[in-house]
């Protein structure tokens, strides 16, 4: 089964870790993707630009409607992604809780559907 596991963090408190904090989580995560890649589960990573990068588009009536930001205030952002083969949700909580992320977020686990 596929998982993606989107990686929720808190921009501020990404922000306000230091350069050495920063570079052991980026290590981490390559490490964890090199593994998942020997082990066949790995099939995509990466972490994304901050919010203020984002664009939002919503289709109404027709028409597009583009707006700078996410769609949503939050306190938490996805800050990055996984996306993984696992045998189940059990694995795939397994490997959740490897990334570094979830040490100063969330990760959260999604199913995805195939499209065929």
């Amino acid at each position: 089964m596929k998982y993606l596991l989107l990686v929720h963090h808190n921009e501020e408190v990404l922000g306000n870790l230091s350069e050495a904090e920063l570079g052991q989580m980026r290590a981490e995560s390559v490490q964890l993707t090199q593994q998942l890649h020997a082990q066949r589960q790995f099939l995509d990573a990466a972490p994304l630009y901050p919010t203020a990068t984002a664009t939002s588009v919503r289709l109404r009536e027709g028409k597009r409607l583009i707006t700078d930001g996410p769609f949503a205030e939050t306190r938490e952002q996805v800050g990055g992604y996984f996306f993984i083969n696992a045998d189940d949700l059990d694995e795939a909580i397994s490997i959740a809780a490897q990334i570094p992320g979830a040490r100063i977020g969330a990760v959260e686990i999604r199913q995805t559907i195939e499209l065929s």
